[in-house]
């Protein structure tokens, strides 16, 4: 006879879920309420239909800045993950250096995001910062105000700096965590270290890249803090992402109908693409093993 199931610990969850149902899914009824109406002022609303989302999805400014965060993404992925994986390779396993390492990779994670955005926008000055100063000195024409290339070199680096030490960590958590004896084994049968890597450490570290995947294409899709206060989406419209265009709809030109469609819909491909990382790498997982 099966035993009866405990239900009781759903009491434990329920104040979880009702945190959450305030701080998110009411928010969220407000926005699409706001998605589907306009307003003259006034307090009066007009009902408006599909007509903002119609909007947004014909809108070449729209497109543009979906372009420039799937780029800024696609480079972020492939910078960070391979450059987390080899740092994550040379932290030591064992010793002092260990306690040291660990420390010095968290340390760019405790920075505030506008702190971070305002370090760069300092270091990266012709005049004052250690980085413009410096290529200015060797000859190389750097100006991240004036030049949209400059702009996205900085704002690129910025990332990676900021980010690439959770990619690692979350690799040396999986490294940490295999056995001594598959190393053994591997010494005795004189593997490479190549086949070291490949046979040992990348599928131990599979799962820890998948989350790391999902994580920094979540945060570098939904960046705003750190563009925004080094460039402020400038030269032009260069560095101006979804985040930020979206911030200048609602706040600067006060349309919260189209505003509040394109939230939707960036809430909407952030949700899907997470799902797509998300179903092709697990896929890619079970297929491995």
């Amino acid at each position: 006879m099966d035993k009866p199931i405990n239900q009781k610990a759903w009491f434990l969850v329920l104040p979880v879920l009702l945190l959450v149902a305030f701080s998110a899914v009411i928010p969220l009824m407000t926005v699409v309420n706001y998605s589907v109406q306009d307003t003259f002022g006034n307090n009066e609303f007009f009902w408006a239909g599909t007509a903002w989302f119609e909007e947004m999805l014909r809108s070449p400014r729209f497109h543009q800045a979906l372009a420039r965060n799937l780029i800024f993404s696609a480079i972020i992925l492939v910078i960070q993950i391979p450059l987390g994986i080899v740092v994550a390779l040379s932290m030591p396993r064992k010793g002092v250096g260990v306690s040291i390492c660990l420390v010095l990779m968290a340390l760019p994670l405790l920075i505030p995001w506008n702190v971070v955005g305002t370090i760069w926008q300092v270091f990266g000055r012709v005049d004052i910062g250690l980085l413009g100063h410096t290529l200015e000195a060797l000859g190389i024409d750097y100006n991240y105000v004036r030049d949209p290339l400059d702009a996205w070199f900085t704002i690129i680096i910025m990332d990676v700096w900021h980010w690439t030490s959770l990619v690692a960590l979350l690799c040396y958590a999986g490294l940490v965590s295999i056995p001594e004896a598959y190393y053994q084994a591997a010494r005795i049968d004189g593997a490479s270290r190549w086949a070291v890597f490949r046979y040992i450490q990348l599928p131990k570290m599979n799962r820890v890249l998948l989350i790391a995947v999902l994580l920094r294409f979540m945060d570098s899709f939904m960046i705003y803090t750190e563009p925004f206060v080094v460039t402020g989406g400038g030269p032009g419209n260069s560095t101006t992402v979804l985040s930020i265009d979206l911030v200048k709809l609602a706040v600067g030109q006060f349309d919260l109908g189209p505003a509040a469609a394109m939230s939707i819909i960036y809430f909407l491909i952030v949700l899907l693409l997470s799902w797509v990382f998300y179903t092709v790498m697990t896929n890619y997982e079970r297929g491995g093993q």
